[in-house]
C-alpha cells in the first residue's frame, strides 16, 4: 500500500485531501494537533506539535515516508499580516529538509493564488508575476522558490497546487458564504459588502480532487486549483437567498470589502490537461453546502 505523510490532514481543505487520498489506495499518516479525530481504516494519527522538532524526526526516522503533503500553514485570525508566517516559512523548509534526510521522493506543498501579483486579474502560472503584498503570499512564495531548488538538487519530485477561493461544508461560519447561508437560514438580514467584484470560486471537494490528481501526475511546479471561471460576488449572494427562499433584507455595502481588486482568477488549462474536471457546478454546490448547513445551523 502507498503511504503518505500529510500536515493539515484534517482541516478544511485538508480532511476532504485525506478521504480522496484513502479512496485512492493510500495508507495515510496524519499529524493532528491538539487531539485525535474519529479513527478509520488506512488512517494513522500522530498527536504532535509540527514545531516539536525532536518528536517529528522520530516518526520521519522511523517510517521514511516517500510522500510528503505539506497543506498546514497559519490561517487564524489576520493571517495574511501576522507574523507567524515567518515561522511557517522555516517549519516548511525543515520539514523538507526532514523528508529528504529519511528518503523522501514526492513532495507537495500547498501554494496560494496569493502569490500572483492581483493586478493582472488572470493569473496563469507561468505568466503572471509573482509579486505578492502580504506576509502571507510572500511566505508561501518564499517556501515555493526554495523548495523548488531543493527539491530539484535533490531528485525530488515536486507539486504545488496553488489553491484559489473555495467553498463547501464546514467552512468557517464567518465566511461569506457560510455567513449568507445562515442569515438566510434564520430569517436575519444579511449584511455584506457591495460584493461587486469578482471571484474564482471551486467547491472544497474538486479542490481536494485537483490537489491529489497533481499529486499523482507527471507535472510539476505550480498548478492553479481553482474554476477559471469568475463569479460576481453578488451573484452568489443572491443565489444562495434564491435557493434557501429568503425574502428578507440583503444589506448591501453593511461592512466593507474584505479586499481591493476587481477581479481575481485563475487560469486552469495546466489542470485540466491530466484530466481534472469539476465535479459541481457553482448551483449544485451552493445547493449542496446549504443542505449541510441545514443540518448543522444553531439559529446563531
Amino acid at each position: 500500500m502507498k503511504k503518505v505523510f500529510i500536515t493539515g490532514g484534517t482541516g478544511f481543505i485538508g480532511s476532504k485531501v485525506t478521504d480522496e487520498l484513502i479512496k485512492r489506495g493510500y495508507e495515510v499518516h496524519a499529524a493532528v494537533y491538539p487531539d485525535f479525530i474519529p479513527e478509520r481504516e488506512n488512517f494513522i494519527q500522530y498527536k504532535i506539535n509540527l514545531f516539536d522538532r525532536k518528536v517529528l524526526e522520530e516518526i520521519f526516522e522511523k517510517n521514511h515516508f516517500e510522500n510528503l503533503i505539506h497543506l498546514a500553514w497559519y490561517v487564524g485570525t489576520k493571517c495574511h499580516i501576522s507574523e507567524l508566517n515567518m515561522d511557517w516559512v522555516s517549519l516548511s523548509l525543515d520539514l523538507l529538509q526532514l523528508f529528504k534526510k529519511y528518503g523522501g521522493k514526492k513532495f507537495l506543498g500547498a501554494g496560494t493564488c496569493s502569490e500572483y501579483e492581483y493586478k493582472y486579474g488572470y493569473l496563469s502560472e507561468d505568466i503572471t508575476p509573482t509579486d505578492p503584498g502580504t506576509l502571507y503570499g510572500n511566505g508561501k512564495h518564499a517556501v515555493y522558490e526554495l523548495s523548488k531548488i531543493y527539491c530539484k538538487q535533490n531528485e525530488i519530485d515536486f507539486k504545488w497546487p496553488r489553491i484559489f477561493n473555495l467553498y463547501g461544508p464546514n467552512e468557517k461560519p464567518q465566511r461569506l458564504m457560510p455567513s449568507v447561508i445562515n442569515s438566510c437560514l434564520n430569517d436575519e438580514d444579511v449584511k455584506v459588502s457591495d460584493c461587486l467584484k469578482f471571484q474564482d470560486y471551486l467547491h472544497v471537494e474538486d479542490t481536494a480532487r485537483g490537489i491529489i490528481d497533481v499529486f499523482e501526475s507527471d507535472l510539476h511546479g505550480a498548478v492553479n486549483i481553482c474554476s477559471g471561471e469568475p463569479i460576481q460576488l453578488r451573484t452568489i449572494v443572491n443565489k444562495i437567498a434564491e435557493f434557501t427562499n429568503f425574502k428578507g433584507n440583503i444589506l448591501w455595502g453593511a461592512i466593507p470589502a474584505a479586499f481591493g481588486d476587481d477581479i481575481v482568477v485563475g487560469n486552469n488549462e495546466k489542470l485540466k490537461s491530466i484530466g481534472w474536471k469539476p465535479k459541481y457546478t457553482l448551483d449544485e454546490g451552493l445547493k449542496a453546502t446549504i443542505d449541510w448547513w441545514k443540518q448543522h445551523n444553531k439559529g446563531e
